[in-house]
Parts: structure tokens; sequence; C-alpha cells
């Protein structure tokens, strides 16, 4: 089948049909998970804008942060709770393909953006004398604009390579959303360019970046060890205490399920373990830098004040 004709037929995501007694609780949780990724990253994101005590180097890369999940969950959540509200598991190609698109997009972007993250954490605890200098603003505007350059160059490539492969009229993924090996899997051509693609990917933008972030870390945990106040140490590891634990959920999960062998027995858990990081990761990232930064709960508590007053 060619391009054209692809595009004009359709295929069907089994999401979690096999437990139809469970549909109810799993459209109230998606949907749960879904408004609060959305009110709670909406949110941060207006609180950063309106304080200007926020408008620093690590709030700048966590409004792109915000900005990237709410894009993130909105490509996939609102398709699975159409799914399974109304039981119609058809998606399109062309929309198959923009799921994808926008999927591999937002991981890309999202792991680029945690490490620019970790080198602003390791350059404000390591070298906090000449932070604001190396970390201007036109520095933290071009490491955005790499992040967000590199995401869309690479989720074009996949776009491209997809797109020109054949697949049959009709087809079934067992997955919530058109996960790139899964639909890989129905296609009728040789997809062995995109396969290589993925591994290089999975190197790139898992192993290396994670070299990176946990390199970063390395020095950030022994400068913070060789201050002499314990309330010191506590103070400074709080700061970057938020953007690990993000760091350790979004990558071993995303990581895992990427990279590890496909088998039709571990299709349940791959679809528990791909909500990790596609629904619940977006959700927490606002709660866990909110709640954990005494600066974000200053900025809310001053502005409920003036609200109310």
């Amino acid at each position: 089948m060619d391009q054209t004709s692809a595009l004009q037929n359709e295929l069907h995501l089994l999401a979690f049909s096999k437990y139809p007694t469970f549909q109810l609780v799993v459209f109230i949780s998606v949907l749960f998970m879904y408004l609060l990724s959305i009110a709670g990253n909406v949110f941060v994101f207006i609180t950063v804008l309106q304080t200007p005590q926020l408008h620093t180097p690590m709030y700048f890369f966590l409004c792109n942060l915000t900005v990237l999940d709410v894009l993130y969950v909105s490509v996939i959540l609102p398709k699975l709770l159409v799914i399974t509200f109304t039981g119609d598991t058809r998606i399109t190609y062309l929309g198959c393909f923009t799921q994808i698109f926008f999927y591999v997009f937002s991981i890309g972007t999202e792991v680029c953006l945690l490490t620019s993250m970790a080198y602003d954490r390791y350059v404000a605890i390591c070298i906090p004398l000449r932070y604001f200098v190396i970390m201007k603003r036109s520095t933290c505007l071009i490491f955005s604009m790499f992040c967000w350059i590199i995401g869309t160059f690479n989720s074009l490539m996949y776009y491209l390579l997809i797109s020109k492969l054949s697949f049959p009229s009709f087809s079934e993924i067992n997955h919530f959303f058109c996960h790139m090996k899964s639909v890989l899997s129905i296609a009728c051509s040789d997809s062995t360019s995109i396969s290589n693609l993925i591994t290089a990917d999975g190197f790139l933008f898992g192993l290396v970046t994670l070299i990176l972030i946990l390199t970063s870390y390395m020095y950030i945990i022994s400068t913070i060890l060789k201050i002499l106040t314990s309330s010191g140490r506590r103070k400074t590891f709080t700061s970057c205490s938020s953007h690990l634990i993000i760091v350790m959920l979004f990558f071993f999960t995303s990581l895992f399920l990427n990279m590890k062998a496909e088998s039709k027995c571990s299709q349940e858990w791959d679809k528990a373990f791909s909500m990790v990081y596609i629904a619940v990761v977006p959700m927490l990232n606002p709660l866990i830098y909110s709640l954990r930064n005494k600066e974000v709960l200053d900025a809310v508590k001053k502005s409920m004040k003036n609200t109310v007053m």
C-alpha cells in the first residue's frame, strides 16, 4: 500500500480494552491525570511569569518544560480518553503519524531540557561566583533553542521515514497510543533504517545525556559534601533534588521501554510503564517543583494574599 492509500485508511488502538470492567476506572484516572497535568503546568508557568524573583535560568528552563509537558499529554491522552469512553478504537494513519511526530519531539526535547537543567544546577552549586556570567540570558536562549530545534529535527526524520513505509488497510496495535515499535511491527515494508535510528537515538538521547546528567550530579554531590553546616548541605541539595527525582522517573521508565526487546508477554506491562512517563511524570513535574521549592511556594502564597486583599 502506498503512502496516499495508507493515510486514507485506519488502524485500531486496543488501549486497555482487554479489561472492559475497568474502563470507567481507566477513564477517570486518565482524565484526572490529564487535567492535573494541564492545570499544574499552566499554574507554574503563570506563577514564574508573574514573579520577577523567579526570572532566573532555572525557572526559565522550568517554563520550557511546562510548555512541553502540556503539549506532550495533549497529543496522547485526549485520544485515549475518547477510546476509553466511546469504545471507538479507530485512528487514521495520518493521526497515528502525527502522534509519533509529537511523541518523538517531546521525548527528545525533554531529554535535552533536563540535561540543560542539570548543567544549570552544576554551575549554580559548583561555581556559584560565575553563575550569572555563564548562565546569562543569551546562553539560556541558545540552550533552549537548541533543545527545541534538535527535538524538531529528530522527529521530522522519523516522520519522513515512517511515512514512506507501506501498511495494511486494517491492523490492531496493542497499545494506547502509536508507539514507534508497535507501529513498525505492523509495517509491510522493511523498517531497518528506522530501527537503526531508534538505536542511535537511544544511545545519543538516552545514554549520552544520562551520563552528562550523572556527571553533573557527581560534581554537585562532591561540592555539597564539602559544605560545613548540615543546614547548608540540606538547603543546597534541596535546590536540585526536584530535578533529580524527575530525571530518575523519566529516564529509567522511557529508556527501559524504548531500548528493551519486544515481547508479547510484556505488552500489558509496557502500557503501564508508558503511562508513567506519558501521564504521571508530566503530572508530577509541577507538584514536585512547587512543593519542594521554597521560592515557588513563597510566590504562590504572595499571589494568593494579593488576590484575597
